[in-house]
């Protein structure tokens, strides 16, 4: 997938914390350590580093959601972090985006901490960040 594709596709996705942009996107797969998951349906991108990995992203296509890909994504970002040697892996999510949520705790996701309105809708109103980990 292109960048282009990728933030078409986040874009699609998100509009809390705000899409990234193609630049940005291709800024992020040349830096040391970063790699994408999945297709045109969905994608994890994700970072690792020493014995750490960071879910950056996590997107399903909304067309293509409620069918187990966003499980997919993570298993395979998952995978690939520790085939990186990763051991940890860690991601922050809106506090209310429930979906996410929902599927992080079934994975085994724990809250380590909350950054308080770190996001911004659109409308102005401020999300509390949700700061999660997991042993790999």
């Amino acid at each position: 997938m292109s960048p282009a594709d990728v933030a078409a596709l986040h874009a699609a996705g998100f509009t809390t914390p705000r899409p990234w942009s193609a630049a940005e996107i291709a800024g992020l797969l040349e830096l040391p350590g970063v790699f994408l998951v999945g297709d045109a349906r969905g994608f994890a991108l994700g970072r690792a580093v020493l014995d750490e990995a960071e879910l950056l992203t996590l997107v399903v296509a909304p067309a293509a959601r409620r069918q187990g890909l966003g499980r997919a994504l993570l298993a395979g970002f998952e995978a690939e972090a520790r085939a990186r040697g990763a051991g940890r892996a860690f991601l922050e999510v809106a506090a209310d985006n429930g979906a996410a949520l929902a599927l992080y705790r079934q994975e085994g996701w724990s809250e380590d901490g909350r950054r308080r309105g770190y996001y911004r809708t659109p409308e102005g109103t401020q999300v509390d960040a949700l700061l999660l980990s997991r042993r790999l």
